[in-house]
């Protein structure tokens, strides 16, 4: 395959900026000095040397050929937004200056326009569309230097601020007391780049951390509102010692590097308790580190917040506040099926009400609620722990997922003697869980009789109010999610410009959209008779049931989230 400077060469020969006697004189010459790697290279800048090539020209050779614009690097003023958007790291590793951010649109500046995976992928990591233009190595590295030396009033970069001549003081991570004893001067910029790493990711409402050792670089994630989006990556000399400190923290051994390991970490940022759940793998170029934040506060949640309209919300307060009988939050992992139990489990947290959970992990405290935490090396499995509870005496019970026959039939058992029963299921949609069960081992008759209800969830992005901007739909968008112009009439269509507080990406914040499945007289006869999954999403859908995707669409008619959004996280289910 050519290179860039070979075809540069090429270019200047053939445009009659430099003579093809010239260039072979000057390739001669480097190989006569032994050189057998990057001779292109060598011998452009050895035409600059000598005054035959200017950069200029090479780039007007180029523009020319190319038809682009070259901009001048000594005029552009890119806005502080703009820079943050592309970050130093980013800029200094694929070198390319950020010029202007316009919505989705993102000019840039390059040296090298053969350079095309880089631009790719820039746009792919960025989810923008990139328009290029070209400036000369020399003043685009000047630009680069410029504008991302300086500290950009205060919004350095995670590594700036703590590799360079001081940490921004206003964010601040507290971390146990003792684990900085015998610290050395070295290891202290180690030290404050985790706790900023944190903290930022805690400001940033992330709810995991990724670092992961690539075979050149070491590359640093944040997962915001169920994606992940590329930070300032460490330099790759740093991974040893950040994943040494970050495993000193979570209280995992040092010299262990073979198998994976789990750990804990609790933070105070600000205010607040957070707790850090870390898991160490060990990888082909390092151990790669996820660390999932998990804020007590957070989880307190009232039931409009987790996304309910309003008739929703009243059938799962009904469900929920039921005597006895089994609810069940249906959905993969990472569908916010714990959030919702915790919100219901707040809702109905009452001083007359005794209630215990049994979880692995329990991720989040509770104030007036008794938490059991499962230990299968002790033998404490979720069937141990729930035969336990029930001589306590609970009114409801809580059951971190349903796994096996013996949890299922003590879960229906408990619920047939008066106790309300929580937990949750991993299938596709609602009805489903009934089939669910039924696999598991439990018998048709003991689900009628136990099942009230379940709700499956997905979690979509919520349109960013700061941001948010009037948008018609294309007919082939309303198509795709069987929507017609004139039911459109009335919609309240929304889409996000993008803006600093949503980091540009238009969203801010999650909802559920929800499918609810209510055990009627009918439907309990069903599945004691032992009705297929298809007979009884068939009655479901008769006696009104919404699909998640159909409660998607109201969500997008109200300007909640997008068309894009329901599509990526619902498929759509035949009549």
């Amino acid at each position: 395959m050519i290179s860039a400077d070979d075809y540069v060469l090429q270019l200047i020969q053939d445009q009659g900026i430099v003579s093809p006697a010239t260039v072979q004189e000057t390739y001669s010459a480097i190989q006569g000095e032994g050189l057998t790697e990057g001779v292109d290279t060598a011998v452009l800048n050895r035409l600059v040397e000598k005054g035959a090539l200017t950069w200029d020209q090479a780039t007007a050779a180029l523009a020319r050929e190319f038809d682009m614009e070259v901009v001048d690097m000594a005029t552009v003023q890119p806005s502080p937004e703009t820079l943050e958007f592309l970050g130093k790291e980013l800029a200094e590793r694929t070198h390319v200056l950020p010029l202007q951010l316009r919505g989705n649109e993102l000019e840039i500046a390059v040296a090298d326009p053969l350079d095309t995976e880089t631009i790719d992928e820039l746009a792919r990591l960025l989810k923008v569309t990139v328009t290029v233009k070209l400036a000369t190595p020399e003043a685009l590295n000047e630009a680069i230097a410029r504008h991302y030396g300086a500290a950009q009033d205060g919004q350095s970069s995670v590594y700036e601020a703590i590799f360079g001549d001081g940490a921004n003081a206003d964010l601040r991570v507290d971390l146990p007391t003792g684990s900085e004893a015998g610290v050395k001067e070295e290891d202290a910029p180690i030290i404050r780049y985790v706790n900023l790493l944190i903290t930022e990711a805690i400001k940033r409402r992330a709810s995991d951390i990724h670092l992961e050792p690539l075979e050149k670089r070491f590359r640093v994630r944040y997962r915001i509102d169920g994606v992940l989006q590329e930070v300032e990556n460490p330099p790759k000399r740093l991974q040893a010692s950040i994943i040494s400190r970050l495993k000193l923290m979570a209280e995992v051994s040092l010299a262990e590097k073979r198998i994976p390991q789990d750990g804990r970490i609790q933070v105070k940022a600000g205010d607040k308790e957070i707790d850090l759940r870390v898991s160490v793998l060990p990888t082909v170029y390092g151990e790669s580190i996820v660390m999932r934040i998990l804020d007590k506060e957070g989880i307190r949640l009232g039931l409009p917040e987790l996304g309910f309209f309003s008739d929703d919300q009243a059938n799962f307060q009904q469900l929920v506040t039921m005597a006895d009988g089994i609810f069940l939050v249906t959905g993969p992992t990472g569908s916010g099926k714990s959030t919702t139990l915790y919100a219901a489990l707040n809702y109905i947290n009452k001083p007359d009400r005794k209630i215990i959970t049994v979880e692995d992990p329990v991720e989040y405290q509770m104030l007036g609620i008794n938490q059991v935490q499962v230990r299968r090396e002790v033998g404490m499995t979720f069937a141990a722990a729930l035969r336990s509870m029930l001589r306590q005496a609970p009114n409801i019970i809580m059951i971190g997922e349903i796994r096996d026959l013996e949890t299922a039939e003590i879960a229906v058992n408990a619920s047939l003697t008066g106790h309300m029963v929580f937990s949750t299921l991993h299938t596709n949609d609602a009805p489903s869980a009934v089939t669910r069960l039924v696999d598991i081992g439990v018998k048709p008759f003991l689900v009628s009789a136990s099942l009230r209800g379940a709700l499956a969830q997905r979690l979509v992005r919520r349109i960013c109010p700061n941001c948010a901007q009037p948008y018609t739909p294309t007919p082939k968008e309303l198509t795709s999610i069987g929507m017609s112009e004139t039911e459109s009439a009335n919609a309240n269509f929304m889409k996000g410009g993008g803006c600093p507080k949503c980091n540009n990406v238009g969203y801010k914040g999650r909802r559920g959209i929800f499918e609810m499945f209510v055990v009627t007289d009918e439907l309990e006869a069903m599945i004691y008779g032992g009705a297929t999954l298809v007979e009884l999403r068939r009655k479901c859908r008769e006696l009104g049931m919404r699909s998640m995707r159909e409660d998607g669409i109201r969500k997008v008619a109200a300007g909640i989230t997008t068309i894009e959004e329901v599509l990526n996280a619902t498929v759509s289910i035949a009549e």
